[in-house]
């Protein structure tokens, strides 16, 4: 386990792998029509609107479920650790240049960065180098809470993840300075 210079624990590589690849495989399922539209979220130009821009939305219900059942088998810790990793994709996101990119409430803009979050490692990435490719409006809100809402289910509580950051809105004071 993996800490910081305060004891919060901190993903670690094998779950942060684990994370991406199981966000992968859950697309992988659906085919080569929403693989198109991932790629082409990324390749479009900072804040950019074409017509397709949303062509992904239909698509994250069927990604989530699909998720949900490749994490069917996975034990306390695995879940935990998963959602350890989420629960950091979310605080990093948590920035008011993010927020610029897709003005939302408290609420829809925990929502928005689930959809980054959901849409792959890529366009994760893409968005942390240059948030004005977030999309105004396009939210996941079933990705927020996840792996913690699995473990409940599962386990009969929420996972402790010891990370001492918190997924939702504006609680990154650094990303709001």
């Amino acid at each position: 386990m993996t800490t910081d210079t305060s004891g919060a624990v901190l993903p670690s590589p094998a779950d942060e792998a684990r994370f991406w690849a199981l966000l992968e495989a859950a697309w992988a399922e659906l085919g080569d029509e929403p693989a198109a539209v991932r790629q082409r979220l990324i390749q479009r130009a900072p804040g950019a609107y074409p017509e397709w821009l949303y062509d992904l939305d239909p698509w994250m219900d069927p990604f989530l479920e699909r998720l949900r059942g490749l994490s069917d088998g996975l034990g306390s810790g695995e879940l935990t650790g998963l959602d350890r990793v989420l629960e950091r994709k979310l605080y990093d996101l948590d920035r008011r240049d993010v927020y610029d990119a897709t003005p939302a409430t408290e609420e829809g803009f925990l929502h928005a960065r689930g959809y980054i979050v959901a849409a792959g490692q890529e366009f994760y990435q893409a968005v942390q180098a240059e948030p004005r490719l977030a999309i105004e409006d396009a939210w996941c809100e079933g990705m927020g809470w996840f792996f913690a809402h699995l473990h409940r289910e599962r386990f009969g509580g929420d996972p402790e993840t010891g990370s001492g950051i918190s997924r939702e809105s504006y609680s990154n004071e650094a990303g709001w300075q």
